[in-house]
């Protein structure tokens, strides 16, 4: 059966028709999200869902999304989603972050250039009659410092532009490397010191907890005298009552704006001052931006759901269409690995560490540890996914290592997953063969080759002869049948360990029995 896709937004007729094209079933309905009850009970039957900014992703329409799989934004902005409402429900959620960076910059130049020359004021002064020459004395930008705040993908484009204007840019962003600052041409400076420096400030970083409010008081009064700010990022990264009352001391010169802490803006402490230019959130608002992201999101949703490829994804580690054959087996035998961990795990687990040796060492391993710690914790807390698994381990304080390593000794790739508790620390170790199929090798280093089944018993007992017959005949007694035994010790006479899959469950008086047996020292039922 076809995947369904729900388009509750505005979309390019040029996107559903990838969609139709690719095989995935589309129900258009561009008004939909204004009417949150409507898409409520429209959810449940849909595998994805593409939306603009109207469309409002609440934890009540997740409640209702049944089936959901993916949530695709055309544009780079996911406010309107609830990210952790939809990662709790392993919802991949994907924005387009490139589709209208160039359309972002370029307004962000235009606001800045509008805002030094005074162009808005002098239009409608002039469009009035008034003629007023002398009035609007502006400034040239050519040998000004331009300071970006957030230098990612928008930003960097700024900076190039601003450059070809001969301005000078400085940046702060964390995340710029000296190496990246050095390639696009600008000097990384700290915060404090873009403040003190900068004529020019522009804003290029999402909303989050530290950003809200980057432009407050504190940071108005450390400026020099005269700044012009321009933000086309997200309100709320300025403190909009504390910039009024600097733009009517004086202190800052100017400001331009294309987003707001409320939007739609109708009443914003910002309108009416004379040095103030406005726009309705324009920053994406071409004819180019608005196909290319939506063409962007049609082909994104399409290879996840198709193919299982993970592109532009905020809330999990992208996957390749090339990369999603390769890592399938081996993303089953992490969270195999993970679940025969956490179903023999009676403690609280302070630190899993994620070993990838060999070929498997070169792949994406993200998305591997996501699964891994999603089959570690999904005995404990059914609700846990491969996509809210990083999250859930961080919120209970459970650190999470990976490792590599480019050999893996005698397989081509071998996966460990090495379990702290308060208690101990036990590995089991996988790999996954030619025929595709995963294959624990490895436990507490104990050699073996055993298969995952559907119902399993795991046992760890003294390597003493009779071992074997005993718990055949307890099974056969109970009229449960083995379909595979697999045996590893660590010497003869020595501590030993055995795998073995039976047909069904086992029932609690028939365990009871087999952890009674000579020689066995532990006996747990799994479920794979």
């Amino acid at each position: 059966m076809s995947p369904r896709v729900l388009i509750s937004d505005a979309l390019s007729p040029a996107a559903v028709q990838i969609f139709k094209d690719r095989g995935v079933a589309v129900e258009f309905q561009p008004n939909l999200g204004k009417d949150k009850d409507r898409l409520a009970d429209m959810i449940g039957g849909f595998d994805g869902l593409a939306i603009r900014s109207a469309t409002k992703v609440t934890p009540k329409i997740l409640e209702r999304a049944k089936s959901l799989r993916v949530i695709g934004r055309a544009g780079i902005g996911v406010d309107n989603v609830d990210i952790p409402a939809a990662t709790a429900k392993g919802i991949i959620v994907m924005n387009t972050p490139f589709g209208n960076s160039i359309t972002t910059a370029e307004h962000a130049i235009t606001m800045m250039l509008a805002l030094a020359r005074e162009i808005p004021q002098a239009d409608a002064s002039t469009q009035a009659g008034k003629w007023e020459k002398n009035r609007f004395m502006g400034v040239e930008i050519t040998g000004k410092t331009l300071g970006i705040i957030g230098c990612g993908n928008i930003g960097a484009i700024v900076a190039d532009r601003a450059l070809g204007l001969r301005m000078k840019v400085i940046a702060y962003d964390p995340f710029l490397s000296p190496e990246r600052a050095m390639n696009i041409g600008v000097e990384k400076v700290e915060l404090d010191e873009l403040f003190r420096r900068a004529d020019f400030i522009t804003l290029h970083t999402p909303l989050t907890d530290k950003t809200r409010n980057i432009i407050d008081a504190n940071a108005l009064a450390a400026m020099r005298k005269g700044v012009r700010i321009i933000n086309c990022a997200r309100g709320g990264l300025a403190d909009e009552q504390a910039l009024r009352a600097a733009l009517d001391s004086g202190h800052v010169a100017g400001a331009a704006f294309d987003v707001f802490v409320d939007e739609p803006a109708v009443n914003n402490p910002l309108f009416g001052h004379p040095n103030v230019v406005c726009t309705p959130h324009l920053g994406a608002a071409t004819t180019e931006a608005q196909e290319n992201v939506a063409l962007q999101v049609a082909e994104q949703m399409s290879d996840y759901l198709l193919r299982g490829a993970i592109s532009n994804a905020v809330n999990f580690p992208s996957i390749t269409a090339e990369e999603a054959p390769k890592l399938r087996p081996f993303i089953s035998l992490a969270e195999k690995l993970g679940s025969f961990a956490g179903q023999l795990t009676e403690t609280g687990i302070t630190k899993v560490q994620l070993c990838y040796e060999g070929a498997v060492a070169q792949m994406n391993t993200k998305a591997l540890t996501s699964a891994a710690v999603a089959g570690l914790l999904r005995p404990m807390l059914q609700e846990v996914n491969v996509v809210s698994a990083p999250t859930v381990a961080k919120e209970r304080g459970i650190i999470v290592e990976e490792v590599t390593r480019e050999a893996a000794g005698d397989y081509e790739s071998l996966v460990t997953v090495t379990v702290t508790t308060e208690r101990q620390s036990r590995h089991v170790s996988g790999t996954v063969f030619a025929d595709g199929r995963p294959r624990i090798v490895n436990i507490k280093g104990i050699r073996m080759d055993a298969e995952f089944g559907p119902s399993m018993i795991y046992i760890t007992n003294l390597d003493k002869p009779g071992f074997i017959g005993r718990f055949s005949s307890t099974l056969g007694d109970a009229d449960i049948n083995i379909a595979t035994f697999h045996v590893g010790r660590e010497a003869p006479g020595g501590n030993a360990v055995a795998l073995i899959e039976v047909d069904g469950e086992i029932p609690a008086e028939v365990l009871k029995r087999v952890q009674a047996l000579p020689q066995v020292q532990s006996a747990k039922p799994l479920r794979f």
